[in-house]
């Protein structure tokens, strides 16, 4: 069946991260097994707490104090949490400008508010763009929308809000985990492994 909708995921697709940044920020402030908590294939569940806005920014960052040294600040274990988000392309902000008049164009995005409030800012400095809002029919963040990836129910809940046919949509993500999700509830899928999504042809 012919695509026409697409279903981006942010982090890893079109916003450069690495997730090992931020294990490594996190241990050199004393969380020596962080990535026992987090990393991009699992995570404790107050990080999906955070992730489905169950709990305030404040909340978040006073879990992980008892982790830590009692000298490290708020603002360190922000930066901390943010070194994973990297850098914006241009190209692949004008990519998906090049979508819009093909398809309907959609964001899923499991993440919060330190990071959205982050990723805002640096999209306005490096790009120039107000908001993702600029690029999609819409943007859903899972701690607004308050579901994340990879549940089944997710996916089908942002289908059936927008009218969407699942076989006619394709969903675009760097986690096996997420993809899998996104198959069982119907969706067309790429896994984006070592691949640009500049290359996909779309």
């Amino acid at each position: 069946m012919a695509i026409k909708n697409i279903l981006f995921d942010l982090g890893g697709v079109i916003l450069d991260i690495n997730y090992q940044n931020t294990i490594d920020a996190f241990q050199r402030l004393g969380f020596r097994d962080f990535d026992k908590h987090y990393t991009q294939a699992k995570q404790a569940g107050v990080f999906d707490d955070f992730e489905e806005g169950k709990i305030s920014s404040n909340d978040f960052v006073y879990s992980l104090k008892p982790h830590l040294p009692e000298s490290v600040k708020n603002e360190d274990i922000i930066a901390a949490w943010n070194a994973m988000l990297l850098n914006w392309s241009v190209d692949k902000i004008d990519f998906i400008k090049s979508l819009q008049d093909k398809y309907r164009v959609f964001l899923f995005s499991n993440t919060n508010e330190i990071h959205k409030t982050h990723f805002e800012k640096t999209l306005r400095e490096q790009i120039g763009l107000k908001s993702l809002d600029e690029l999609f029919v819409k943007a859903y963040y899972s701690h607004e929308f308050g579901h994340r990836k990879p549940h089944p129910e997710s996916f089908k809940l942002l289908l059936d809000e927008n009218q969407l046919i699942a076989k006619e949509t394709l969903f675009i993500d760097d986690s096996i985990q997420h993809v899998e999700g996104a198959k069982t509830a119907g969706l067309q899928t790429i896994h984006l492994v070592n691949q640009s999504v500049l290359e996909l042809g779309l």
